[in-house]
């Protein structure tokens, strides 16, 4: 249980406080409500190109890292296709320095032609060291467009086309930082062994003085539902044969999304889940198996991934796959087999709570979700799934008109040697 408050101060920024009085470290998480869904879909990437400018210094801090590193302090930043995070943790006595170096960045980020270079050359280094020169790294890039066709899901937060970052102007940085990194759209998580009053008086002193920015109303088109599967098979210059299995799924919101995401870990969670028994253990066609879900707050989409042995046949392996997913569904599933993973997800979740950090993070993510209070209820909803939704939801999950298959094969010896 977290328990927090949770004020907003005149710009509109949304805070969170949570007293943590058993660690002499503060986290302080900023989680801005933009990620690569909200791009245009001819300038895509900004989102990520974002994550790196947000470090190249601002308006009264030419280097983010130089003053939080002299006291004591750590940062980093993450960006998926719903949002972007950055989070840092600093000795209790030092956490002025980080409402200083947070508040700086969203007051007035300090933008250069020559920071904007460095950082662009940053990110296409990224995409042609992650994506394009690195074993099996364009699979996404090739499964999203599959997967969805109007929806912004269509492109990785990397972006869509690298020559969208290339090209991207110093206007077209500036409107995303106006429109996006705000206090409206922004909400700052603390955890640590604080008064809520000080808090406040930080917040105040810090925060309240920035511009709130206009509200951002999201308005995306929706991915119309999927009539019949679709399949791709490429070539590359890799070890082993890969293969997926994409199947649609709710949203983050969704009644059915723990359901869901308990049925993934039914399938691989462990030695002793379905696929790992069957497939690697017992058939002996896959070297490594897994099932997960994207976790997207809009629907997204349930994976089944695998490395095939060598000399296995792709099509006998994505037969085998989907005649184990159909057994599910027919023969069922046990109660011990259910609670099993349940166990699992449970001591994960409290795991959670342990980190002052991860905590801050927790509040943040949910309190994007709608309220930071359904951090708290997350346990119950999981331990309240009975064997029958799990059924149901992959009864409707696992129909082949709603799969996207991926064969991506390892180009053979004659080849590679021509």
């Amino acid at each position: 249980m977290i328990k927090f408050d949770r004020f907003t101060l005149e710009n509109g920024l949304t805070v969170l406080f949570h007293q943590d009085k058993t660690s002499p470290i503060v986290a302080m998480n900023i989680l801005y409500n933009v990620g690569a869904r909200d791009e245009n879909p001819e300038l895509t990437g900004f989102a990520h190109l974002f994550e790196h400018l947000m470090f190249g210094g601002s308006a009264n801090i030419p280097k983010y890292d130089v003053p939080l590193e002299k006291v004591g302090g750590e940062n980093n930043a993450f960006t998926n296709n719903d949002f972007t995070n950055y989070y840092l943790t600093v000795p209790v006595e030092n956490i002025e320095t980080a409402f200083w170096l947070e508040s700086d960045r969203m007051l007035n980020l300090a933008f250069s032609e020559k920071s904007l270079e460095v950082q662009r050359k940053v990110v296409i280094e990224e995409y042609k060291q992650r994506y394009l020169n690195q074993p099996y790294g364009d699979i996404w890039l090739l499964l999203r467009p599959l997967i969805f066709k109007v929806h912004p899901y269509r492109w990785a937060t990397i972006g869509k086309d690298i020559e969208h970052i290339e090209k991207a102007t110093m206007e077209d940085v500036k409107d995303f930082y106006t429109r996006f990194y705000n206090p409206t759209n922004a909400i700052l998580s603390i955890v640590g062994d604080l008064t809520l009053d000080y808090v406040k008086e930080l917040c105040i002193k810090w925060f309240e003085p920035i511009e709130g920015g206009k509200p951002y109303h999201r308005s995306l088109p929706v991915e119309p539902p999927q009539s019949e599967p679709n399949f791709l098979e490429v070539e590359r210059d890799v070890p082993v044969n890969a293969l997926y299995k994409i199947y649609r799924m709710c949203s983050r919101l969704d009644a059915d999304y723990h359901a869901t995401d308990l049925l993934s870990d039914v399938l691989s969670n462990g030695n002793s889940s379905r696929l790992h028994l069957e497939l690697h253990k017992k058939k002996g066609l896959f070297s490594q198996i897994s099932a997960f879900i994207s976790g997207d707050l809009e629907p997204g989409f349930f994976v089944v991934a695998g490395y095939l042995n060598d000399g296995v046949d792709m099509k006998e392996a994505d037969e085998t796959i989907t005649a184990e997913l159909n057994k599910l569904i027919t023969s069922g599933v046990e109660e011990e087999e259910l609670q099993k993973v349940k166990n699992k997800v449970e001591a994960n979740l409290i795991y959670s709570e342990i980190s002052g950090l991860d905590k801050a993070m927790n509040l943040g993510y949910f309190e994007l979700l709608g309220d930071a209070e359904m951090a708290n209820n997350e346990i119950d909803k999981y331990l309240k799934v009975e064997v029958s939704d799990i059924i149901r939801v992959a009864s409707k999950l696992f129909d082949p008109a709603n799969s996207t298959t991926l064969y991506y094969r390892a180009k053979s010896q004659d080849t590679q040697n021509n």
